[in-house]
């Protein structure tokens, strides 16, 4: 984890400020990028997509229990600098919403697309999205070992 560990402290405090700035939100939203995407406060109490609403504490907990386990297990773990990133921006954003779960009770979400009917998000989201892609990116890259190489 050399060299991406600032990554997940960066994404979690960037998240937190978000979240306070969205929550001096106007109740109708703002419009950014007119058709495109807007500001909109919601808060959610459950995981992605709302799944598991109502228990955000639980939540909280297993997202601090998972953060946990993915740092210990990965940081022994031999990397390319794109998945060693991609984990570090997963934890960021898990951490982050982990956070609004355990202090708020729910998860602020702000970016709201226009463009299309879909969920409201956060930075922290945007954050696990890019960070998984990024690992999935890298699984691809890896060249598969040859049969000569396991005999």
């Amino acid at each position: 984890m050399k060299h991406t560990w600032w990554i997940a402290p960066m994404v979690f405090i960037l998240d937190l400020i978000t979240k306070v700035l969205a929550l001096r939100l106007p109740p109708e939203g703002r419009t950014l990028i007119p058709g495109l995407l807007g500001l909109r406060l919601t808060r959610n109490t459950g995981m992605a997509f709302s799944l598991l609403s109502g228990y955000p504490r639980l939540l909280g907990v297993l997202s601090l229990l998972l953060i946990a386990g993915a740092f210990f297990f990965l940081r022994k773990k031999q990397m390319s600098i794109l998945a060693r990133a991609g984990g570090m921006m997963m934890m960021g954003g898990a951490a982050g919403n982990a956070a609004d779960r355990l202090i708020r009770g729910y998860v602020t979400d702000m970016v709201e697309p226009l463009f299309v009917n879909f969920a409201v998000f956060n930075l922290a989201d945007v954050c696990l999205v890019t960070g998984c892609l990024m690992i999935m990116i890298n699984l691809f890259r890896e060249q598969p070992e040859s049969s000569e190489q396991n005999e």
